[in-house]
Protein backbone atom coordinates (compact mmCIF):
# COMPACT_ATOMS: atom_id res chain seq x y z
CA UNK A 1 0.00 0.00 0.00
CA UNK A 2 1.55 3.31 -0.91
CA UNK A 3 -0.96 4.95 0.93
CA UNK A 4 -0.18 5.16 4.98
CA UNK A 5 -3.26 3.73 5.95
CA UNK A 6 -4.78 3.91 9.97
CA UNK A 7 -6.43 0.94 11.16
CA UNK A 8 -8.49 1.51 14.18
CA UNK A 9 -11.72 0.02 15.92
CA UNK A 10 -15.49 1.89 15.48
CA UNK A 11 -16.39 4.44 17.78
CA UNK A 12 -19.40 6.50 18.17
CA UNK A 13 -17.65 9.43 16.62
CA UNK A 14 -17.11 7.56 14.09
CA UNK A 15 -20.65 6.36 13.10
CA UNK A 16 -21.45 9.51 10.64
CA UNK A 17 -18.51 8.23 8.44
CA UNK A 18 -19.46 5.07 9.06
CA UNK A 19 -22.86 5.33 7.70
CA UNK A 20 -21.14 7.76 4.55
CA UNK A 21 -19.02 4.37 3.57
CA UNK A 22 -21.60 1.93 4.04
CA UNK A 23 -24.77 4.16 2.06
CA UNK A 24 -21.94 4.33 -0.61
CA UNK A 25 -21.08 0.94 -0.83
CA UNK A 26 -25.15 0.15 -1.29
CA UNK A 27 -24.85 2.25 -4.52
CA UNK A 28 -21.71 1.34 -5.64
CA UNK A 29 -21.68 -2.42 -5.29
CA UNK A 30 -25.83 -2.47 -5.93
CA UNK A 31 -26.45 -4.17 -2.94
CA UNK A 32 -29.21 -1.07 -1.71
CA UNK A 33 -27.72 -2.21 2.18
CA UNK A 34 -28.76 1.42 3.58
CA UNK A 35 -28.22 2.98 6.90
CA UNK A 36 -28.67 5.78 9.13
CA UNK A 37 -25.90 7.05 11.45
CA UNK A 38 -28.33 6.30 14.55
CA UNK A 39 -29.09 2.75 13.08
CA UNK A 40 -25.45 1.81 13.43
CA UNK A 41 -24.89 3.87 16.92
CA UNK A 42 -27.43 0.82 17.70
CA UNK A 43 -25.06 -1.96 16.47
CA UNK A 44 -22.31 -0.47 18.21
CA UNK A 45 -24.41 -0.76 21.37
CA UNK A 46 -25.63 -4.62 20.85
CA UNK A 47 -24.94 -7.16 23.33
CA UNK A 48 -23.77 -9.43 21.03
CA UNK A 49 -20.31 -6.88 19.82
CA UNK A 50 -17.33 -5.74 21.61
CA UNK A 51 -16.80 -2.79 19.23
CA UNK A 52 -13.00 -2.54 20.79
CA UNK A 53 -12.53 -5.96 19.33
CA UNK A 54 -15.34 -6.60 16.97
CA UNK A 55 -14.96 -4.06 14.55
CA UNK A 56 -12.43 -2.61 12.24
CA UNK A 57 -11.96 1.01 10.42
CA UNK A 58 -9.15 1.88 7.91
CA UNK A 59 -8.54 5.32 7.40
CA UNK A 60 -7.07 7.95 5.18
CA UNK A 61 -6.41 10.92 6.86
CA UNK A 62 -9.99 11.75 8.31
CA UNK A 63 -11.69 9.58 6.01
CA UNK A 64 -13.48 6.41 6.31
CA UNK A 65 -12.17 3.92 3.64
CA UNK A 66 -13.02 0.65 4.84
CA UNK A 67 -14.60 -1.10 7.87
CA UNK A 68 -15.57 -4.66 8.94
CA UNK A 69 -17.51 -6.50 12.10
CA UNK A 70 -17.91 -9.40 13.20
CA UNK A 71 -20.65 -11.37 15.28
CA UNK A 72 -21.34 -14.96 16.10
CA UNK A 73 -24.34 -16.77 16.81
CA UNK A 74 -24.87 -17.65 20.06
CA UNK A 75 -26.25 -21.19 19.45
CA UNK A 76 -26.13 -23.57 16.47
CA UNK A 77 -28.32 -24.12 13.50
CA UNK A 78 -30.25 -26.84 12.00
CA UNK A 79 -27.27 -28.54 10.86
CA UNK A 80 -25.49 -28.27 14.15
CA UNK A 81 -23.36 -25.65 12.66
CA UNK A 82 -22.15 -22.14 14.31
CA UNK A 83 -22.14 -19.05 11.90
CA UNK A 84 -19.42 -16.51 12.27
CA UNK A 85 -20.40 -13.60 10.24
CA UNK A 86 -17.77 -10.85 8.57
CA UNK A 87 -19.78 -7.86 7.56
CA UNK A 88 -17.21 -5.23 5.93
CA UNK A 89 -16.30 -2.63 2.53
CA UNK A 90 -13.79 -1.01 0.91
CA UNK A 91 -14.69 2.36 -1.00
CA UNK A 92 -14.35 1.74 -4.48
CA UNK A 93 -11.45 4.59 -5.09
CA UNK A 94 -9.51 2.42 -2.33
CA UNK A 95 -9.49 -1.10 -3.51
CA UNK A 96 -6.74 -3.53 -5.04
CA UNK A 97 -4.62 -1.78 -2.86
CA UNK A 98 -4.09 -4.83 -0.41
CA UNK A 99 -6.69 -3.53 2.09
CA UNK A 100 -9.73 -6.24 1.45
CA UNK A 101 -6.90 -8.79 2.31
CA UNK A 102 -5.82 -7.62 5.38
CA UNK A 103 -9.39 -6.41 6.62
CA UNK A 104 -10.85 -10.15 6.00
CA UNK A 105 -7.62 -11.68 7.40
CA UNK A 106 -8.12 -9.56 10.86
CA UNK A 107 -11.67 -10.52 10.67
CA UNK A 108 -11.49 -14.25 10.12
CA UNK A 109 -8.59 -14.57 13.10
CA UNK A 110 -11.32 -12.19 15.24
CA UNK A 111 -13.94 -14.63 14.23
CA UNK A 112 -12.11 -17.88 14.87
CA UNK A 113 -11.27 -16.80 18.41
CA UNK A 114 -14.85 -15.25 19.25
CA UNK A 115 -16.64 -18.29 18.48
CA UNK A 116 -14.25 -20.31 19.98
CA UNK A 117 -14.35 -18.24 23.20
CA UNK A 118 -18.10 -18.77 23.05
CA UNK A 119 -18.38 -22.55 21.53
CA UNK A 120 -15.19 -24.34 22.49
CA UNK A 121 -14.69 -27.19 19.69
CA UNK A 122 -17.11 -27.36 17.08
CA UNK A 123 -18.13 -27.43 13.69
CA UNK A 124 -19.20 -24.26 11.71
CA UNK A 125 -18.67 -21.79 9.07
CA UNK A 126 -17.40 -18.13 8.32
CA UNK A 127 -20.36 -16.12 6.53
CA UNK A 128 -19.93 -13.31 4.41
CA UNK A 129 -23.50 -11.83 2.21
CA UNK A 130 -24.64 -9.78 0.49
CA UNK A 131 -22.84 -9.56 -3.34
CA UNK A 132 -24.41 -9.46 -6.47
CA UNK A 133 -23.79 -12.72 -8.78
CA UNK A 134 -20.69 -11.88 -11.07
CA UNK A 135 -19.67 -8.65 -8.90
CA UNK A 136 -15.70 -8.26 -7.82
CA UNK A 137 -16.95 -9.04 -4.49
CA UNK A 138 -18.20 -12.27 -4.91
CA UNK A 139 -15.29 -13.00 -6.57
CA UNK A 140 -13.07 -11.66 -3.88
CA UNK A 141 -14.57 -13.83 -0.81
CA UNK A 142 -14.21 -17.24 -3.58
CA UNK A 143 -10.34 -16.27 -3.41
CA UNK A 144 -10.00 -17.06 -0.09
CA UNK A 145 -12.06 -20.31 -0.45
CA UNK A 146 -15.67 -19.00 0.27
CA UNK A 147 -18.53 -20.85 -1.93
CA UNK A 148 -21.79 -19.94 -2.41
CA UNK A 149 -24.19 -21.16 -0.57
CA UNK A 150 -27.88 -19.98 -0.88
CA UNK A 151 -29.05 -16.95 -3.08
CA UNK A 152 -31.22 -14.52 -1.35
CA UNK A 153 -33.92 -12.91 -3.65
CA UNK A 154 -34.76 -9.43 -2.59
CA UNK A 155 -38.70 -8.44 -3.98
CA UNK A 156 -40.58 -5.63 -3.89
CA UNK A 157 -44.48 -4.70 -4.04
CA UNK A 158 -45.67 -1.45 -4.86
CA UNK A 159 -48.61 0.05 -2.34
CA UNK A 160 -51.19 1.18 -3.27
CA UNK A 161 -53.46 4.45 -0.85
CA UNK A 162 -56.22 2.56 0.16
CA UNK A 163 -55.76 -0.68 -0.84
CA UNK A 164 -56.93 -3.48 1.83
CA UNK A 165 -55.81 -6.93 2.61
CA UNK A 166 -58.76 -7.99 0.68
CA UNK A 167 -57.64 -6.26 -1.95
CA UNK A 168 -53.89 -8.02 -1.30
CA UNK A 169 -55.45 -11.01 -1.33
CA UNK A 170 -57.71 -11.06 -4.20
CA UNK A 171 -60.20 -13.49 -2.91
CA UNK A 172 -58.40 -15.86 -1.71
CA UNK A 173 -60.37 -16.94 1.97
CA UNK A 174 -58.57 -15.67 5.17
CA UNK A 175 -58.49 -18.70 7.69
CA UNK A 176 -61.32 -19.05 10.13
CA UNK A 177 -60.84 -18.50 14.18
CA UNK A 178 -57.96 -15.97 13.48
CA UNK A 179 -57.42 -12.39 14.51
CA UNK A 180 -55.07 -9.93 12.69
CA UNK A 181 -53.73 -7.36 15.38
CA UNK A 182 -50.30 -4.65 15.75
CA UNK A 183 -48.00 -6.13 18.02
CA UNK A 184 -47.46 -4.55 20.69
CA UNK A 185 -44.32 -4.71 23.98
CA UNK A 186 -45.92 -7.43 25.74
CA UNK A 187 -45.75 -10.02 22.45
CA UNK A 188 -42.24 -9.50 22.16
CA UNK A 189 -41.40 -13.31 24.20
CA UNK A 190 -44.56 -14.85 22.24
CA UNK A 191 -43.07 -13.74 18.91
CA UNK A 192 -39.91 -14.95 19.73
CA UNK A 193 -40.99 -18.39 20.51
CA UNK A 194 -42.94 -18.41 17.46
CA UNK A 195 -40.31 -17.22 15.20
CA UNK A 196 -37.97 -19.69 16.79
CA UNK A 197 -40.73 -22.58 15.80
CA UNK A 198 -41.32 -21.11 12.48
CA UNK A 199 -37.68 -21.07 11.40
CA UNK A 200 -36.56 -23.95 12.84
CA UNK A 201 -36.40 -26.48 10.10
CA UNK A 202 -34.85 -23.03 7.39
CA UNK A 203 -31.81 -23.18 6.51
CA UNK A 204 -28.86 -21.62 8.36
CA UNK A 205 -31.48 -20.36 11.26
CA UNK A 206 -30.70 -20.88 14.87
CA UNK A 207 -32.75 -20.41 17.70
CA UNK A 208 -32.89 -15.81 18.65
CA UNK A 209 -31.28 -15.12 21.62
CA UNK A 210 -33.68 -13.49 23.70
CA UNK A 211 -31.14 -10.31 24.58
CA UNK A 212 -30.60 -9.72 20.66
CA UNK A 213 -33.86 -10.55 19.76
CA UNK A 214 -34.88 -7.50 22.05
CA UNK A 215 -32.87 -5.20 20.75
CA UNK A 216 -34.36 -5.80 17.29
CA UNK A 217 -37.45 -5.25 18.57
CA UNK A 218 -37.04 -2.20 20.16
CA UNK A 219 -34.59 -0.66 17.36
CA UNK A 220 -35.68 2.81 15.84
CA UNK A 221 -35.63 1.25 12.40
CA UNK A 222 -38.92 -1.42 13.70
CA UNK A 223 -42.49 -0.24 12.65
CA UNK A 224 -44.83 -2.09 14.76
CA UNK A 225 -47.47 0.20 13.49
CA UNK A 226 -47.02 -1.34 10.29
CA UNK A 227 -46.54 -5.33 11.84
CA UNK A 228 -49.43 -8.07 12.06
CA UNK A 229 -49.54 -10.47 14.01
CA UNK A 230 -52.28 -13.55 13.24
CA UNK A 231 -53.58 -14.97 16.93
CA UNK A 232 -56.15 -17.78 17.70
CA UNK A 233 -58.92 -17.47 20.05
CA UNK A 234 -56.44 -18.13 22.90
CA UNK A 235 -54.13 -14.86 21.91
CA UNK A 236 -51.54 -17.68 20.81
CA UNK A 237 -48.86 -16.51 17.81
CA UNK A 238 -49.82 -18.32 14.79
CA UNK A 239 -48.04 -16.39 12.25
CA UNK A 240 -46.01 -12.79 12.06
CA UNK A 241 -45.14 -10.06 9.68
CA UNK A 242 -42.65 -7.99 11.34
CA UNK A 243 -41.52 -4.56 9.63
CA UNK A 244 -38.77 -2.14 9.52
CA UNK A 245 -38.24 0.89 7.80
CA UNK A 246 -34.53 1.97 6.25
CA UNK A 247 -34.91 4.03 3.38
CA UNK A 248 -36.91 6.75 3.23
CA UNK A 249 -40.70 5.81 1.56
CA UNK A 250 -39.93 2.22 1.73
CA UNK A 251 -40.68 -0.01 4.44
CA UNK A 252 -39.11 -3.33 4.81
CA UNK A 253 -40.38 -6.68 6.00
CA UNK A 254 -37.46 -8.29 8.34
CA UNK A 255 -39.40 -11.75 9.33
CA UNK A 256 -42.57 -13.41 7.97
CA UNK A 257 -43.38 -16.56 9.33
CA UNK A 258 -45.97 -19.08 10.19
CA UNK A 259 -45.79 -21.75 12.95
CA UNK A 260 -45.69 -25.31 11.57
CA UNK A 261 -48.95 -26.20 12.88
CA UNK A 262 -50.43 -23.70 10.84
CA UNK A 263 -49.35 -24.45 7.92
CA UNK A 264 -50.65 -24.85 4.83
CA UNK A 265 -53.74 -22.89 5.74
CA UNK A 266 -53.46 -19.67 3.83
CA UNK A 267 -52.35 -17.65 6.88
CA UNK A 268 -48.58 -16.78 5.76
CA UNK A 269 -50.78 -14.94 2.95
CA UNK A 270 -52.92 -13.76 5.24
CA UNK A 271 -50.64 -11.77 7.82
CA UNK A 272 -48.54 -10.50 4.93
CA UNK A 273 -51.16 -8.91 3.21
CA UNK A 274 -52.35 -7.48 6.62
CA UNK A 275 -48.91 -5.68 7.11
CA UNK A 276 -49.35 -4.93 3.56
CA UNK A 277 -52.21 -2.97 3.47
CA UNK A 278 -51.54 -1.35 7.12
CA UNK A 279 -48.21 0.23 5.66
CA UNK A 280 -50.62 1.65 2.37
CA UNK A 281 -52.92 3.18 5.17
CA UNK A 282 -50.20 5.20 6.87
CA UNK A 283 -49.52 6.92 3.55
CA UNK A 284 -45.71 7.03 4.63
CA UNK A 285 -44.20 4.69 2.13
CA UNK A 286 -44.55 3.89 -1.72
CA UNK A 287 -43.28 -0.02 -1.45
CA UNK A 288 -42.55 -2.33 0.60
CA UNK A 289 -39.60 -4.95 0.15
CA UNK A 290 -38.28 -8.50 1.78
CA UNK A 291 -35.47 -10.79 1.02
CA UNK A 292 -36.60 -14.77 0.86
CA UNK A 293 -34.51 -17.89 0.71
CA UNK A 294 -34.23 -18.74 -3.32
CA UNK A 295 -34.57 -21.92 -1.84
CA UNK A 296 -37.14 -21.85 0.73
CA UNK A 297 -39.12 -24.83 1.80
CA UNK A 298 -42.13 -23.42 2.54
CA UNK A 299 -42.16 -21.99 -0.98
CA UNK A 300 -42.30 -18.25 0.32
CA UNK A 301 -41.17 -17.01 -3.13
CA UNK A 302 -44.34 -18.27 -5.12
CA UNK A 303 -46.43 -16.65 -1.94
CA UNK A 304 -45.02 -13.61 -2.20
CA UNK A 305 -45.16 -13.38 -6.71
CA UNK A 306 -48.88 -14.22 -5.83
CA UNK A 307 -49.78 -11.05 -2.84
CA UNK A 308 -48.03 -8.75 -6.15
CA UNK A 309 -43.84 -9.01 -5.13
CA UNK A 310 -41.07 -8.91 -7.82
CA UNK A 311 -37.81 -9.97 -8.29
CA UNK A 312 -35.13 -6.92 -7.72
CA UNK A 313 -31.67 -8.90 -8.09
CA UNK A 314 -30.50 -12.19 -6.04
CA UNK A 315 -27.50 -11.63 -3.52
CA UNK A 316 -25.54 -14.66 -2.08
CA UNK A 317 -24.79 -15.71 1.30
CA UNK A 318 -21.57 -17.60 1.09
CA UNK A 319 -19.16 -19.88 3.48
CA UNK A 320 -16.15 -21.01 4.45
CA UNK A 321 -16.28 -23.92 6.58
CA UNK A 322 -14.67 -24.01 9.94
CA UNK A 323 -13.26 -26.02 12.85
CA UNK A 324 -13.69 -23.51 15.89
CA UNK A 325 -10.71 -24.08 18.30
CA UNK A 326 -8.93 -24.61 15.30
CA UNK A 327 -7.50 -22.26 12.60
CA UNK A 328 -9.03 -19.97 9.72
Amino acid sequence: MDTEYRWSTITRDDVEAWADLVNHLAEADGTEEFYEAEDLAEELDSSQLDPARDTIAVWDGDRLVAFGKVSVKTAADRDGLIGALLDGGVHPDDRRRGIGTELMSRLETRAVEKAGRLHGQAEGYLGVGGARAGSSTQAFHESRSYQVARWFNLMARPLTPGETAADVLDGRATPPGVRFRRPGPDDEAAVREAHAAAFADHWGSAPPDPERWHESWTARSARHEVSRLAVDDDGAVLAYALASQWEERAAYLDLVGTVPSARGTGLGSAVLAESIAAAAATGDYDLIELDVDSDSLTGATRIYERLGFTLKFATSAMRRPVTFGGTA
